[in-house]
């Protein structure tokens, strides 16, 4: 004889599971629009406001500081050439103003630094966004050497570094913010040579200056940009430093990898970059302006829709899966087989 209990018991379970269910949807919910409502709040008196940016030749820092100018923020743009200056000023207000360069010179570091400080006076600077870099040269680890790290590595990394601790006092005295630009490459190493390893150095000082400098309120955030058409991703320059360190190389190396493996090599990069470079970067410039002006900026900000989908994902997963995906977008060296 079957209970009158035992269905009543399992409609209460049922029930029950589906308000759980129900509570954790509608928790989810409303954490994810606390979560937006609290993304969307913004900082204001942009008009009262410096920001340093480096880089400002080309690419994401010439668009960020044409962006930030208009916006009404005091914008000062760190260009490395006369032209790169010459032409960022004759493209934006009176208000923007240029100076030369070089972040691997500590010297032309230190005159910037007098430069902000008599523009911003005992507000201080409110964001430093560490924009320049370089990527080549960039190609298998065995075909460097040490120089060929350094000259990467002393833009991409040292060059944050000195930047950031020299710029320090003038933004503890807003309260400010620091923006870093490293890469999906910081994430998971696709390459070879410095670029990985610089932003890899990037991902790590941006980490722990964040935490040191909570206490003095200074905000550090780190943006994470795909693939995007600019200089530091130009196939022409990557494929002459390639054909560069190919020449250089041993006979004995070179008939380790095969006389056809630097045209496999260069053939399959040109068909991935034209697939996964995007040409939008307001898409990484939003994310820097976010940064600098949201009331509560992120950690990090992936910008891209390979970051997103592909390369952030795949950075979360073993080893083994990661490593099947790049050695399907890399050619094998003669005699070795893709495992």
């Amino acid at each position: 004889m079957v209970s009158v209990v035992d269905p009543v018991k399992g409609f209460v379970e049922v029930l029950l599971s589906h308000l759980a269910l129900t509570c954790v949807l509608l928790l989810a919910c409303f954490a994810a629009v606390r979560w937006y409502i609290r993304d969307s709040h913004r900082v204001g008196g942009f008009t009262q406001k410096h920001v340093f940016i480096t880089g400002c030749d080309s690419g994401f820092g010439n668009l960020l500081a044409r962006q930030l100018d208009r916006k009404g923020f005091r914008v000062i743009a760190g260009c490395l050439t006369e032209k790169g200056a010459t032409d960022l000023g004759a493209a934006t207000s009176p208000r923007l103003k240029t100076l030369l360069l070089n972040v691997t010179d500590s010297v032309s570091i230190r005159r910037a630094v007098e430069f902000v400080r008599r523009e911003v006076g005992e507000r201080g600077l409110w964001g430093l966004v560490n924009n320049a870099g370089r990527s080549v040269p960039i190609g298998p680890t065995e075909w460097m050497q040490l120089e060929d790290f350094t000259k990467v590595l002393n833009v991409n990394l040292i060059g944050v570094i000195d930047v950031t601790l020299q710029f320090l006092p003038l933004l503890k005295k807003a309260k400010g913010r620091v923006v870093n630009v490293a890469s999906i490459l910081g994430r998971l190493s696709l390459i070879g040579g410095g670029y990985s390893v610089s932003k890899w150095g990037v991902e790590a000082f941006s980490d722990s200056l964040r935490r040191n400098m909570h206490h003095f309120g200074i905000k550090v955030s780190i943006i994470e940009p795909g693939f995007f058409k600019t200089a530091v991703t130009s196939l022409d320059l990557i494929e002459a430093e390639l054909k560069r360190l190919w020449a250089g190389l041993p006979n004995d190396v070179k008939d380790s990898y095969g006389a056809t493996y630097l045209d496999d090599y260069m053939r399959i990069q040109s068909f991935s970059m034209n697939i996964l470079c995007c040409q939008d970067i307001s898409k990484v410039t939003w994310c820097m302006e976010h940064a600098l002006t949201a009331q509560y900026p992120r950690t990090r900000y992936g910008a891209g829709w390979d970051a997103k989908l592909l390369w952030i994902p795949l950075s979360y997963l073993p080893s083994f899966v990661s490593d099947f995906i790049v050695n399907v977008l890399l050619p094998s060296p003669k005699g070795t087989r893709k495992s």
